[in-house]
């Protein structure tokens, strides 16, 4: 079983960049596909972006495709996203999911078996 921890949320001003991080530790990294799920203050969770256990396969939301990218460093069993040119309408908490599969990334959070506690994304001025 894969226990994920995220990191590097914080404040930023708009239109700056943050990255957040999501360490796993348990289970075999290398197996899971993972993604990046964010809630906002009233608002469902929503997809945010996703990758394969290979990383060769990538997937976003229309609302940040072209601002954030995510990546994977299987050997450091760490997920990213790079987060640039971010809006107010980003400030969210950020959650990283996994799930065993040989299939790329899911899109719905009933995809994904564990999940990390949450970093909080406040983009404001």
């Amino acid at each position: 079983q894969v226990q994920l921890v995220e990191s590097g949320g914080g404040l930023v001003q708009p239109g700056g960049s943050l990255r957040v991080s999501c360490a796993a530790s348990g289970g075999t990294f290398s197996s899971y596909a993972m993604g990046w799920f964010r809630q906002a203050p009233g608002k469902e969770r929503e997809f945010v972006a996703g990758i394969s256990w290979n990383g060769r396969t990538t997937g976003y939301a229309d609302s940040v495709k072209g601002r954030f990218t995510i990546s994977r460093d299987n050997a450091k069993k760490t997920m990213y996203l790079q987060m640039n040119g971010l809006k107010p309408e980003d400030t969210a908490v950020y959650y990283c999911a996994a799930q065993p599969t040989p299939n790329s990334y899911y899109t719905s959070q009933r995809g994904y078996n564990y999940w990390g506690q949450g970093t909080q994304v406040t983009v404001s001025s």
